[in-house]
């Protein structure tokens, strides 16, 4: 075995084999590389072990393995075992003394080593499941099964072919790009694998291209961005399908190929204005359609979709006042309303003109011109039966009050828009209670009156008169006629209160005692003045005095001193009070003056006590003595009443709580299950007793207590019989007191009616015997009732 030496030697050596094999190529050199890394390591551990064997047995020299790289061409078809390569040790002297032993991933089973050293394969290989083995070589001594070199660790590479497609992962692909976007623009990116080795060779290198979809689109070769070649117009197609192809081997002979579909779609711009389609447009409006009716609907086109064909429409010129236009948001259609009323007397056709705009405008394309249109919209104005029209929408009217039935109040007039020869029938509203105070003439529309009227009562009268056409009485209209009744001095001043008016025995000449005015139930005005003064019958009067202060007030004064209540304790002051009126009026009002026994001070408090006790012509001492009678005499009289009270004996001496139940009374109706007014309900709690026969003034306390038996006792059950006649028997025998029961004759009602009688107590039947089946039949309000009786019935068979 020939000797190595040392290990960088060594490596250099294999380094140099491998460059001799293959030097050509980068891939070459990275296997020498790769070669270098397993060739160092296994020359040192070699070169190690016989420094450790030279010490113990005799000087030796490094050796080492010399092999070149291995490579197995996968899917390889040719004869098997196929030969891979050669491991062979420098102390092989081929002399078949040394063996050769492989181990590591596929020793034997997939790869083997002949007795020179020659490594083969047994089967096809499969770059994609596994592109490369580590195993491990060892040489040793055939005879003494001793290990000449130590185990070297190599690999063996799987060399890949081009037997793999490309593939799109991510298809099919969907990609949206706005319309007319420049040239050049990035729609989307097709990314294609392959299976094969990218770092060996070109097997797994993709090349792409356009299969279809020019000259619309474009695609890079290398990275397989998709671009537009072209602007694009959604409005002449909205989508594309384009084809791309992905070819491995750069695209030479032998190439697979994979294709994927694009789909690319073209969102909408707005780069179409509105557009009519007719330049005139025609429409119709009755004249009686009401403020909002809708007119008409138009439409401008827009190209384009979404928020870009949004449009608002604009009404433009002296028609926006009588018309107007609102969008619809869903149809993006312009819908013409009545913003007042037309009239086809007045004007017949109405030119008007309608302007589409664009709500959302993009300011790329304004160079192309405004997003919006016109057109003219041409309404006629449809003739219609109108109703008659009032010369006035309200009428404002004077009439002087008290004037006599007949007199004339105003006139009213109306006439039919759609022929003037056409006669209208005039009327007040029917119901209204003003009319009785007005009529009017049907031919002419003259409001008369029908009795005086007082401006006092009502001044204002407010009437509803109708004007009806005579060929068409369908056709009304209404106007308001509001009747001043203007203001007569018919009502002369008064007093507008009672005077109450006190003077003192000690009064002096010239005291104000009193200050008077005056009203008029007439209309009142700025210049309305009051004149006061004594009447004729008064001027001899030399007591008191009336002075006119010009205000429409007056005041009344002393003219004596020292009155005396013994000779005189009243006066009567007649007053004449004039107004202005036209014609003036007049009249007196009478002032009582009541003399007072005054103090220093002038006290007048005890004026009007002493007026009574005067005007009755008691003193007070008197007076006093009056009213101490009366309180005795009542005082009196009230003792025997408290007296009588205490000894008058109670009804029935028995305890409350032993009463059985109250007397009801049987003429009352009551107001239903509800009402429990006509009887004591705690009475229904207490226990059932049975009385003896008593007369009442002998009523002592001896009660039989009877609990009620059975729950169907009825009118004619021997208790119910038996207490009726007591209580008969009590009311007969003591006539001076006030019964508490009392019969009532119920009167025999006919054999007409359902119920039948309502007396029970002339009946020949008992309850027992009857058959409420038929309030069955009543409806729910005697749904209770019929239940009770049902509920009885059932208990009784």
């Amino acid at each position: 075995m020939t000797s190595r030496l040392p290990s960088q030697k060594s490596d250099k050596n294999c380094l140099k084999r491998d460059f001799s094999m293959n030097c050509s190529t980068f891939p070459s050199l990275l296997l020498a590389l790769v070669q270098l890394r397993l060739c160092s390591p296994t020359t040192q551990n070699f070169s190690a072990q016989n420094t450790d064997q030279s010490y113990t047995t005799i000087q030796r020299v490094k050796r080492g393995w010399v092999w070149e790289p291995l490579f197995v061409t996968e899917e390889e078809t040719s004869t098997m075992p196929m030969y891979v390569g050669q491991l062979k040790s420098d102390l092989d002297k081929e002399d078949g003394s040394l063996q050769y032993i492989l181990t590591g991933e596929g020793a034997d089973s997939i790869f083997f080593i002949n007795e020179h050293g020659k490594i083969y394969v047994r089967q096809k290989l499969d770059r994609e499941k596994k592109s490369f083995y580590i195993l491990r070589a060892q040489v040793i001594n055939r005879k003494t099964r001793l290990p000449i070199e130590p185990d070297s660790e190599f690999i063996i590479k799987v060399r890949d072919i081009n037997d793999h497609e490309p593939q799109f992962l991510d298809g099919p692909y969907v990609a949206t790009v706005p319309e007319m976007s420049p040239e050049g623009t990035s729609v989307t990116q097709v990314t294609a694998t392959d299976g094969d080795d990218s770092s060996y060779g070109n097997n797994a290198r993709l090349l792409y291209s356009l299969v279809q979809g020019q000259p619309y689109f474009s695609v890079e070769p290398k990275t397989g961005v998709i671009r537009m070649a072209s602007q694009m117009d959604r409005e002449t197609k909205d989508q594309y399908l384009v084809v791309i192809q992905a070819k491995d081997m750069v695209g030479q002979a032998g190439a697979f190929s994979a294709t994927a579909t694009v789909t690319i779609n073209l969102s909408d711009v707005n780069d179409n204005p509105p557009k009519f389609q007719q330049r005139l447009y025609y429409m119709n409006v009755s004249e009686e359609a009401p403020v909002g009716t809708t007119v008409g609907r138009l439409l401008a086109e827009d190209s384009d979709i979404g928020k870009n064909a949004a449009m608002n429409y604009f009404i433009e010129g002296d028609s926006s006042d009588v018309f107007g236009i609102i969008t619809d948001r869903e149809t993006q259609e312009g819908i013409i309303l009545l913003k007042k009323r037309v009239d086809y007397e007045s004007k017949r056709k109405h030119s008007v003109r309608v302007k589409a705009v664009n709500r959302y405008i993009d300011d790329r394309f304004l160079k192309e011109g405004p997003f919006e249109d016109v057109t003219i919209v041409q309404i006629s104005v449809v003739d219609a039966d109108e109703s008659p029209v009032f010369t006035l929408e309200s009428y404002v009217m004077e009439i002087a009050e008290g004037a006599v039935s007949g007199s004339l109040v105003g006139i009213v007039s109306a006439r039919d828009l759609d022929n003037d020869d056409s006669p209208v029938r005039y009327s007040i509203v029917q119901g209204m209670h003003l009319k009785r105070l007005f009529s009017i003439n049907e031919h002419n529309g003259t409001i008369i009156t029908t009795e005086p009227l007082d401006r006092e009562k009502t001044s204002w009268h407010n009437i509803t008169v109708t004007a009806t056409e005579t060929r068409n009485p369908e056709k009304i209209s209404e106007a308001n006629v509001y009747i001043q009744v203007l203001d007569v001095n018919d009502h002369a001043p008064e007093f507008p209160k009672y005077y109450e008016t006190f003077v003192c025995e000690n009064a002096v000449p010239g005291q104000l005692i009193q200050s008077i005015s005056a009203v008029d139930k007439d209309d009142s005005e700025e210049s309305h003045q009051f004149y006061f003064s004594l009447a004729q019958e008064a001027t001899n009067n030399s007591h008191f005095t009336v002075k006119d202060n010009q205000d429409n007030t007056a005041g009344i004064f002393t003219a004596v001193s020292g009155f005396s209540r013994q000779e005189q304790f009243y006066f009567f002051l007649p007053i004449l009070i004039l107004d202005n009126g036209s014609p003036p009026l007049t009249s007196t009002n009478t002032l009582t003056v009541t003399v007072c026994d005054c103090d220093t001070e002038v006290n007048t408090l005890y004026c009007r006590y002493g007026a009574f006790l005067y005007s009755i012509g008691l003193s007070t001492e008197a007076l006093v003595a009056v009213l101490a009678c009366l309180l005795i005499l009542l005082v009196f009289f009230l003792a025997i009443i408290g007296i009588r009270q205490q000894r008058k004996k109670t009804l029935f001496p028995e305890k409350v709580e032993e009463f059985r139940e109250n007397i009801v009374r049987y003429d009352d109706e009551g107001g239903g299950e509800e009402d429990t007014e006509a009887f004591d309900i705690s009475a229904l709690r207490t226990r059932t007793v049975l009385r003896t026969h008593k007369p009442r003034k002998k009523v002592t306390t001896e009660i039989h207590s009877l609990y009620r038996q059975s729950l169907q006792v009825g009118p004619d059950s021997a208790i119910f019989r038996q207490f009726i006649s007591e209580k008969l028997e009590e009311a007969n025998t003591d006539p001076s007191a006030p019964p508490y029961d009392s019969l009532q004759t119920y009167a025999f009602e006919g054999t007409g009616s359902l119920a039948g009688s309502l007396s029970s107590l002339g009946s020949n039947m008992s309850d027992v015997d009857q058959n409420y089946d038929y309030l069955l039949g009543w409806g729910p309000h005697f749904k209770q009732l019929a239940g009770m009786y049902a509920s009885q019935r059932s208990t009784r068979d």
